[in-house]
């Protein structure tokens, strides 16, 4: 017999020891893995679409349910009671409680709960208190349509989901981070919510944007229903209060006042903002205070705020749910839509049990009533056992009372009853007493009859028109707990704040025209030259004496080549930057003149603004901010055939092209010199600016209302609700408070404003025209009185001005309607005069007429501005500040057919 072979024993293991191969331990990992992967999603991190809750926001409400006595209770003991449910430790429960609390929708708080602005925690859990708020007991529980589970341990039970009947998820928002995806969910308003849900119920489409408890501004452009990919930018609410001070009233959700103040610092201290001070005086408000030095811009300074520190975040949310216990990744109006159904069947459910038990009681008092008023229970007196007691009874019943399934006989008067009359119904009427018996009141009895019946009635037409109902419930919602809960965060869109633009210049640029070097780092060079002040966000431009060119970021040192002619910083997006230039062709010796903007252009390429041939040279060249012409003299060689030596030459007569062009011939003779003779005006005309309304904000990109084009010394004029003006430049940097604004054109010194305001003191109304007599940019000028309680009612531009009061001429008299003109009725005086009164005993309203008869003239005056015609004389322009409501779709439709009739004359 052969010996059987005997196993090798592998020294790495212990004799017995079970060893598994790769693939066992591979299957074993997977499958641990997906099970705890499943237990992250389903009972830590991401909430459920029925209550919109994580397990353990859910057994703290569940468990201070059980605890509510309508007094509060410490935290603590919140605590220790939901760790019979939630498998983990104290420290999990008691955050999840504080940040529930801090919510202010569930849970009624006392003592420090810490502030969500400031970042301060709260205090212990034993020396705060909690207890449920009425919205939370009105909405979130029922134990009738409660379905439960054992707790962990199998000593309790718990709610699988409590049955809430409320976008509860919308309005708290939730983030949570589980094992390969994560949840991050939006708060939304309460009464928008409410709103949204009656919208739903009634067919209508809705849209959800977020709202934030701390405040702040809120652009929700890319919201994309918080869904994967979408985006939402947040801001700070700024406050400019004069030139050196900026107050931050609200800040973005998620950041603190402590974090918002470090970002603030960090960036002063890394040179891209310059602050004199900040300061936090956060109280039951934010204020954060920024203090400026002289000579800072505040507008520029906001800006920079949002570009460089946390005044502007961006939050990417991402809705993910757990429907039928699979994450799920929906829209917002999505979960709107899936949790008002869910309240629409829990009211049906509420509903139909209170129906039940209206009919068993409606049932216990009809038997009671047949009892009692037929005197059955004497006939029990003669039985013996207790089985003939309860025959005895329901042989007496049936004399009166049928079922609703049986048949009736004719003249059959008996009650009908829903269901059959059971062993228990029997018992219960054996169980009412004698002295019961002896007060019975008949007719009480059938009021109570008669009211059950009433209510029946009220719950079966609630639930035949059960959107009627739940459209009723949510507007009782609103109106019960709506008060004080209106949107805090304002809806807007941003402009983007390139960081370049509003990068603070805190360089200096320097060449070495000798050696070919650039940057910000040259300062010990002593053969580099001082340009200008810059930023190291900067891009440079070079150009060097042989035409060619080359863009760069800034640096401390860059060789760019020797020979250079001109450095400067390089703004890619500058349409009005226009170089002259004079160059020799090396090849032929001509000069050639051109006018050109450098644009379309790739960092640290070569360019060449000649014909690029050997020998060629730059003779003059000049960088004109504002695309000024100019006219030099020429002064020719000696040497030269030509019998004149010396003339001008004038730029305005080149049309400016690109970098590209090769340019006009100047002359074919040998040039000796060429100086400047004159700077003359800009040849591109005023920058047409527009005023975007959505950002308050300038800009020259077509952008909103057109006003104007402004030449370099031209302003705005601004009119301000509280009675004042002011006078600013057409800076796209400059920011405008549009809900304070009530007009906003450009300025002309001979436009006459009309105003109407009501004294604070007297409450006397006035009425005044003037004309703006301050030069003074940036400050504003208060042209009504200044007493407390003064309010400016109408103000306007139109040269013929119109409004219509409704007055009382007399204590005893009737409200009259009047129209009043404003020019006739005051003339023209200086803008600190306080006007003429109205003379009437009391003006209950007032409105300002539009006179819509300029309007055409001043649409043909931009069209004729945006074609290139004359400017139209005072008559023609009807300086009405309706004048910005020329779009600037208009001016470029005006701009096409100008261009077409141009075409066809042969202009060009």
């Amino acid at each position: 017999m052969a010996a059987e072979p005997q196993e090798e024993e592998n020294p790495k293991f212990a004799p017995g020891e079970v060893i598994h191969d790769v693939a066992t331990v591979r299957g074993m990992y997977q499958n641990y893995f997906l099970d705890y992967a499943s237990y992250v999603i389903l009972e830590r991190a991401v909430p459920a679409i029925e209550d919109g809750l994580k397990p353990v926001q859910r057994r703290i409400l569940h468990a201070m349910k059980e605890m509510d006595d309508g007094r509060f209770n410490k935290v603590a003991n919140v605590i220790g009671q939901t760790m019979q449910y939630h498998p983990h430790g104290d420290a999990s429960i008691g955050d999840a409680m504080v940040n529930l609390g801090q919510k202010d929708l569930l849970i009624e708080t006392q003592g420090n709960w810490g502030d969500v602005r400031t970042g301060d925690g709260a205090a212990a859990p034993r020396y705060i208190e909690a207890r449920l708020s009425k919205f939370a007991l009105d909405v979130v529980f029922n134990p009738d349509t409660t379905e439960w589970q054992l707790s962990y341990d199998g000593r309790k039970r718990e709610p699988t989901t409590l049955p809430v009947k409320f976008p509860l998820l919308l309005a708290q928002g939730v983030e949570g981070i589980a094992v390969g995806l994560s949840t991050k969910i939006m708060p939304h308003n309460f009464r928008e919510l409410c709103q949204a849900s009656i919208a739903v119920l009634r067919g209508k489409d809705v849209q959800l944007l977020p709202d934030f408890s701390t405040g702040g501004l809120c652009d929700a452009t890319n919201y994309n229903s918080g869904m994967r990919g979408a985006k939402i930018r947040l801001r700070a609410t700024i406050e400019k209060v004069d030139k050196t001070m900026l107050i931050i009233r609200d800040i973005p959700y998620g950041t603190t006042t402590t974090a918002l103040m470090e970002s603030i610092v960090k960036a002063s201290e890394a040179n891209k903002i310059k602050i004199k001070k900040v300061v936090d005086n956060t109280a039951a408000a934010v204020e954060i205070q920024v203090q400026l030095p002289t000579g800072v811009s505040p507008d520029l300074t906001m800006d920079a705020l949002y570009a460089f520190t946390d005044c502007e975040i961006s939050i990417s949310p991402n809705t993910c749910v757990i429907i039928g216990d699979k994450p799920r990744f929906v829209g917002v109006e999505d979960v709107l839509r899936l949790s008002t159904k869910a309240t629409v069947r829990l009211l049906e459910r509420e509903l139909e049990i209170r129906q039940q038990e209206l009919w068993e009681r409606w049932h216990n008092a009809s038997l009671e009533k047949i009892f009692i008023e037929n005197r059955i229970y004497r006939r029990i007196e003669e039985a013996e056992t207790w089985e003939q007691i309860l025959e005895t009874i329901d042989a007496g019943l049936k004399k009166f009372v049928r079922v609703a399934s049986e048949k009736p006989k004719a003249n059959d008067q008996r009650v009908v009853l829903r269901r059959l009359v059971t062993e228990e119904d029997l018992t219960r009427l054996t169980e009412i007493r004698i002295k019961r018996i002896s007060k019975f009141d008949g007719f009480k009895a059938d009021e109570y009859l008669q009211k059950l019946t009433a209510e029946l009635e009220e719950v079966a037409d609630h639930l035949a028109n059960l959107t009627r109902y739940a459209v009723a419930y949510f507007e009782g919602l609103l109106k019960k707990y709506g008060a004080g809960r209106e949107r805090k965060t304002q809806l807007r869109t941003f402009d983007v704040v390139t960081a370049q633009k509003v990068a603070v210049a805190n360089q200096k640029l320097y060449v070495n025209y000798q050696d070919g070097f650039v940057g910000y780092g040259l300062k010990k060079d002593e053969k580099a030259d001082v340009i200008c002040d810059c930023s190291d966000l900067d891009d440079i431009i070079a150009i060097k004496r042989d035409g060619t060119f080359v863009v760069s970021r800034i640096a401390e040192k860059t060789f760019v080549g020797k020979d250079i002619l001109h450095v400067g910083v390089y703004n890619k997006n500058d349409d009005r930057l226009v170089y002259n230039m004079v160059y020799v062709d090396g090849a032929s010796g001509i000069s050639f003149a051109k006018r050109f903007l450098v644009s379309g252009i790739t960092r640290d390429k070569a360019y060449d603004l000649t014909k690029g041939t050997k020998g060629t040279k730059t003779l003059y060249l000049t960088a004109n901010p504002n695309s000024e012409s100019e006219i030099v003299t020429i002064q020719l060689s000696d040497k030269a055939a030509a019998r004149v030596k010396q003339f001008d030459f004038d730029f305005a007569e080149l049309a400016i092209k690109g970098k590209g062009s090769m340019g006009n011939i100047v002359t074919k003779q040998l040039i000796k010199k060429i100086a400047q003779k004159s700077r003359g005006d800009s040849t591109l005309g005023g920058r047409e600016t527009f005023f975007d309304a959505v950002v308050g904000r300038l800009n020259t990109a077509g952008h909103g209302r057109y006003l104007g084009a402004f030449d370099t010394d031209e302003t705005v004029l601004v009119v301000f609700k509280d009675g004042s003006y002011e006078l600013t430049t057409p800076d796209p940097g400059n920011h405008y408070d549009v809900p304070s604004i009530v007009l906003l054109r450009k300025y002309d010194p001979e436009t006459v404003l009309s105003a109407v305001y009501m004294d604070g003191d007297t409450k006397v109304h006035y009425v005044k025209r003037f004309r703006i007599e301050t030069s003074t940019l940036g400050k504003r000028f208060t042209f009504i009185t200044e007493t407390k309680g003064s309010k400016l009612l109408a103000v306007t531009a139109h040269p013929e001005p119109v409004v219509e009061a409704k007055v009382q001429k007399d204590k005893k008299g009737d409200k009259e309607t009047e129209q009043i003109g404003l020019h006739e009725f005051i003339d023209v005086k200086g803008w600190k005069a306080m006007g003429n009164k109205l003379n009437y005993y009391k003006v209950h309203a007032l409105d300002l007429l539009t006179d819509e008869g300029p309007e055409p003239q001043r649409r043909e005056a931009a069209r004729k501005r945006a074609a290139g015609a004359p400017a139209p004389d005072a008559a023609e322009a009807a300086p009405d500040e309706s004048a910005v409501a020329v779009t600037a779709e208009e001016v470029a439709q005006a701009r096409e057919v100008a261009s077409r009739s141009k075409a066809q004359l042969g202009l060009f």
